[in-house]
């Protein structure tokens, strides 16, 4: 386009860490520095989902790089304990290193952030305050909204102080983009903002990096998944996940020598779903840990289906971004969530899938088994999906959309 639009985007997780966050945010940086914009990148250090951290990382607090040709900063406070610990001190550090390092950074044109953590429409507001320029608070989660619906909040102060943070950020942002309409929805109806600045960006995803590919790979072998129907979850295994119904429904499907449920990724549940795989004796599934960005294609390919869980707690509209990478793929996706969400309406709209109520582990084994004996269904929704993710959802197209609505606040033509 040739408009060279400085961008400032800030994110707590970027690569090599492996996740959303990271992969939104790494794919939209490149996909803005290849329609020739300046893209710089405030992130921290990696350590999220990572069984090593790369010897260029340790024991820094900042450094510049270049990761195609996109400027990134990191900073760092130096944080110490359990993944638990470093996760709920990133809420508080995440925000001021992003400052921080929004000020050491060229002044940019835009600054779009990725929340949650929501406490990052705080380091927005403060370049907007210091620096004078706009933020864009690209929400994928409404939080404290998510917490609170999984019983994880509960204390009204808390609950009080956290809405009011979040109705702050919101108002004081330029821009919001939310992924779905039911988001977009909540935020103007129930918190009460103007919907001209709230805009519908649906996730993308890379489709020349996630497509197609053989059944029959170097990671099917390696893991011995040929010569079986496998049932495939890639992601966190956490607790709004839903995940001991795939378990039950795998112990209803334990007499079936063909069938295999395979689960790749970790998360607070991972122990207790394991506990109760053993407690089962289920030898029809397994568990391998988070896989590198460059394997996880070929977790996707090695599936016959892919399950996309949330249970029933889940009221926020989210549509689980591994939905996407499912229909990418070309895999049929079979999803068992709250049925009044935006994800079940993208299913039905795309025609990729099956969709089912949360947390009905008979039900799920039935689908399952309609799936294993229906290879032309199978084949008919993974068609499907791939086309209408390539037309409609992918990161061309997704740029494109931000661009014009970066332009569009700035003013430029």
């Amino acid at each position: 386009m040739g408009l060279g639009l400085k961008i400032l985007l800030l994110s707590r997780y970027f690569p090599p860490e492996i996740g959303t966050a990271a992969n939104l945010f790494y794919e939209l940086a490149k996909g803005l520095a290849g329609r020739g914009h300046r893209v710089n990148v405030v992130t921290g250090f990696p350590w999220y989902n990572l069984k090593t951290i790369p010897e260029r990382y340790r024991g820094r607090l900042f450094m510049r790089e270049d990761m195609d040709g996109v400027n990134v900063t990191r900073l760092a406070f130096p944080v110490f304990g359990s993944k638990k610990v470093k996760l709920a001190a990133g809420h508080m550090t995440a925000p001021l290193t992003s400052f921080i390092g929004g000020l050491l950074s060229e002044k940019p044109d835009a600054v779009f952030i990725y929340s949650p953590p929501l406490t990052m429409g705080i380091a927005g507001w403060l370049l907007n305050l210091f620096r004078g320029v706009p933020f864009i608070m690209g929400v994928q989660d409404l939080h404290p909204q998510c917490y609170i619906d999984q019983g994880v909040l509960k204390n009204r102060l808390v609950i009080r102080l956290l809405e009011g943070m979040e109705r702050f950020c919101y108002r004081r942002s330029s821009m919001i983009t939310v992924h779905s309409e039911g988001n977009r929805r909540h935020i103007v109806h129930v918190k009460g903002i103007d919907g001209d600045k709230v805009k519908v960006l649906p996730n993308w995803i890379d489709t020349d990096k996630m497509r197609p590919l053989p059944r029959d790979n170097e990671f099917s072998r390696r893991h011995g998944l040929n010569g079986k129907f496998v049932v495939g979850y890639a992601g966190t295994l956490g607790m709004s996940q839903g995940l001991m119904s795939v378990i039950e429904a795998a112990r209803i499907l334990r007499d079936r020598d063909d069938i295999e449920f395979f689960i790749v990724g970790d998360g607070i549940e991972k122990e207790r779903l394991r506990g109760r795989v053993r407690e089962y004796g289920l030898g029809n599934v397994r568990f391998l840990d988070m896989q590198p960005k460059s394997v996880y294609p070929y977790v996707v390919a090695s599936s016959d289906v892919g399950l996309v869980t949330l249970n029933r707690r889940v009221r926020t509209p989210v549509v689980p971004s591994k939905i996407l990478s499912l229909m990418a793929a070309a895999r049929p996706v079979l999803a068992s969530m709250p049925l009044d969400g935006d994800a079940p309406k993208l299913i039905r709209e795309a025609g990729c899938g099956i969709c089912i109520g949360p947390e009905e582990p008979e039900l799920l084994a039935e689908k399952i088994l309609f799936l294993s004996d229906n290879p032309g269904i199978c084949a008919d929704f993974s068609r499907r999906g791939r086309e209408f993710v390539v037309r409609e959802m992918s990161l061309r197209r997704a740029v494109g959309e931000l661009e014009g609505h970066i332009t569009n606040m700035l003013g430029v033509a």
